[in-house]
């Protein structure tokens, strides 16, 4: 595994633990400032929409499995796919969310920030 790679597997980790945390100052290290989510149903969120979210309670993250997790280095852009399966809490509702996430991250003055995310369902077979 290529150093760059280790940081992005590292990053990510660090994102799923900050989630859960509701670690803002993890996630503004994390999250680029001019990053976006579309989220399954074509939603867009911005960093500042997921940081409020997670701050306020309207969400928040219980436990997260990543599985599949594949990097893919193009210089200083990285496509990161794979899936997961989350145990949220939202509305006084706990329930499981399973989907397929890309994210495109970046290296920018020598550090690696996720930039955008989008996330899908998976297809039942």
């Amino acid at each position: 595994m290529s150093d760059d790679t280790a940081q992005i597997v590292k990053l990510f980790e660090d994102g799923d633990r900050a989630l859960i945390a509701a670690d803002m100052t993890e996630l503004v290290r994390i999250f680029a400032d001019d990053y976006f989510q579309y989220d399954e149903s074509g939603n867009r969120f911005t960093k500042a929409d997921v940081l409020r979210n997670l701050e306020i309670g309207k969400i928040r993250y219980v436990s997260m499995l990543s599985t599949g997790r594949q990097v893919h280095l193009l210089g200083d852009i990285a496509i990161v796919h794979g899936s997961e399966e989350d145990e949220v809490e939202s509305a006084g509702k706990r329930f499981s969310v399973r989907y397929i996430y890309m994210d495109i991250v970046r290296k920018r003055d020598g550090k690696w920030q996720i930039i955008a995310s989008q996330l899908a369902r998976p297809i039942a077979k």
